[in-house]
């Protein structure tokens, strides 16, 4: 009976052991992963802020074609044309995109959670109900919405505080 013990003892021991080294292994490869991640989106957070932000692009939003200012105030950049339809500003859409702050930092992220988000035009900012109305199906654009297009006086929540102006990456999928 004691052997009998002792060797469930000695297996269960094992098992445990594999089982820590394969958690640790996934945890080193999740925090790999991560790392990665987190190198991609600082490059890209810092590539898309700086175009809004510093003064060297500034500059090259009033010359440069690529980018659009449009009577509102809205700037805008083509970084993929689509070819499907064009949303009116009571159509309902399927996006995913990204919010950054001008610091870069993310307020929100349909491409994050991994799910993209549809909505009616009519019931964002109106930012969005304009730059939207742009786009064509399989679009991406980059969009610099200031505060006045956005949230305004008001700021939404914690994230966003009052007078921000805003950076959002916008691939339109569907026009519902």
């Amino acid at each position: 009976m004691k052997k009998f013990f002792y060797a469930a003892l000695a297996v269960g021991a094992v098992a445990m052991i594999a089982s820590c080294k394969k958690t640790a292994e996934k945890n080193a490869d999740t925090q790999s992963d991560s790392a990665v991640v987190e190198v991609v989106d600082e490059v890209v957070t810092d590539s898309v802020a700086d175009r809004f932000r510093n003064p060297e692009y500034q500059a090259e939003f009033a010359t440069d074609s690529t980018y659009v200012r449009t009577p509102s105030g809205l700037k805008y950049m083509i970084e993929k044309e689509g070819t499907g339809a064009m949303p009116g500003a009571t159509d309902q859409v399927t996006v995913h995109y990204t919010g950054r702050l001008l610091d870069g930092s993310v307020f929100d992220s349909s491409v994050m959670r991994g799910e993209p988000a549809t909505f009616p035009l009519n019931g964002v900012i109106a930012g969005w109900t304009e730059g939207l109305q742009l786009m064509k199906e399989g679009s991406k654009y980059v969009f610099y919405i200031p505060s006045d297009l956005a949230y305004g006086a008001r700021g939404a929540g914690n994230d966003i505080p009052p007078y921000a102006d805003l950076i959002f990456e916008v691939e339109l999928i569907k026009v519902n």
